[in-house]
């Protein structure tokens, strides 16, 4: 249920950050979208490959969950560091 609910949340950050970025043209929402929406593509290939392969290989699931997010965080980072460029 957690993941269900990050996933959520994070899909409304991903589209208010677009539409920020469609209405003042700034690539730091540009950056700001791409971070969620990949934070949100880690938790739900996780959530759903778990449940499809009944939880074997943990550890790709970790690396794989882990990896997106971290991706997606330097991403809205980048958009915080750059936002008045």
């Amino acid at each position: 249920m957690t993941a269900v609910i990050f996933i959520a949340s994070c899909l409304t950050m991903s589209g208010m950050g677009l539409r920020a970025y469609l209405e003042t043209s700034r690539t730091s929402m540009l950056h700001l979208s791409i971070g969620f929406a990949l934070a949100v593509a880690g938790a739900a290939a996780t959530l759903i490959s778990a449940f499809l392969y009944g939880f074997d290989n943990a550890r790709w699931l970790l690396l794989v969950h882990s990896g997106l997010i971290t991706i997606g965080m330097l991403f809205v980072i980048l958009s915080i560091v750059n936002y008045d460029k």
